[in-house]
């Protein structure tokens, strides 16, 4: 043993001084305690490991036991340190209730999910009866129920907010050419504020709750400043229109209710004979007989 302990010197000083301050007689039983540890590469001085230490590992027995559900047993084959939760998802798939639709009874007292079966003392043989939960299967159905609605609520919002999209993309288009002076088919803006309005009337049938309908929400806000916009485009639209129709009225003869003054001293030559046959206009050639 000295002859190893000289190696281990020459070789690495801080292992030797270990080995030397663990078999000195003046520390005692300490030396006894250096027996069971070994010196790794780095100078570390730890247990042993012992070949035998696998051999010593005992697996969880499994047991089996029967589940009682209406006038069915089933049997299942389950780690007897397991709990109760996952026996339910084994019972899930034999009898197809949903875990939280399960009450597991054994020795006549419903067991917690968490508890595990080894501490009730369940064990190979054992006999353990299952109900159905009517009142967490109503509030499972419920809960569905609710989740499915919003999510139909939101796909709802989705497509009309696309919709909106597009109606959005029009009304900028004609901001533009009425900004710039064109004048647009008074019909297509009646039209545009239609297809608004009926976007507001789909948001509306819309039932949402929470952040649903927050974005129901938003999106009539949104369809209102358009059919503001369109409202305002729609004016200025019309007052384009009015100038070449003023301009058309400016342009016309209007009658006034007076004679005009060429006509009227033809009246007057003529009533005084003064009126020579050539100053008649022959307008009407009338047939001789």
């Amino acid at each position: 043993m000295n002859k190893e302990y000289s190696i281990s010197r020459m070789k690495n000083p801080i292992v030797a001084k270990s080995a030397t301050w663990l078999s000195s007689p003046a520390r005692g039983g300490y030396e006894a305690a250096a027996e069971g540890l070994e010196v790794r590469p780095g100078g570390m001085l730890v247990q042993k490991r012992s070949s035998d230490s696998n051999q010593n590992y005992n697996p969880v027995p499994n047991i089996k036991v029967k589940v009682k559900y209406g006038s069915v047993y089933h049997e299942i084959v389950i780690a007897s340190q397991s709990n109760f939760g996952e026996m339910k998802k084994m019972l899930a798939g034999l009898t197809g209730l949903h875990t939280q639709d399960q009450k597991l009874i054994y020795k006549e007292k419903e067991r917690d999910s968490k508890t595990f079966l080894d501490n009730c003392g369940v064990k190979n043989g054992s006999k353990i009866v299952l109900i159905e939960d009517e009142l967490s299967k109503e509030r499972r159905i419920l809960e569905s129920r609710k989740i499915s609605k919003m999510d139909k609520a939101s796909k709802e919002i989705a497509a009309i907010k696309f919709e909106v999209d597009k109606l959005a993309k029009q009304v900028a288009t004609i901001e533009l050419e009425i900004n710039g002076g064109k004048k647009v088919v008074e019909t297509v803006l009646l039209s545009l504020i239609e297809l608004l309005m009926t976007q507001l009337i789909n948001l509306d049938a819309v039932a949402a709750d929470g952040d649903v309908k927050l974005q129901r929400r938003m999106q009539v806000k949104r369809v209102q400043k358009y059919i503001e916009v369109v409202d305002m485009l729609k004016i200025k639209n019309s007052g384009m229109a009015k100038i070449p129709l003023q301009q058309q009225r400016n342009n016309q003869q209007i009658f006034t209710g007076k004679i005009p003054q060429t006509f009227q001293k033809q009246q007057e030559q003529r009533k005084h004979g003064n009126l020579s046959a050539g100053a008649f206009v022959v307008t009407t050639k009338w047939e001789t007989f």
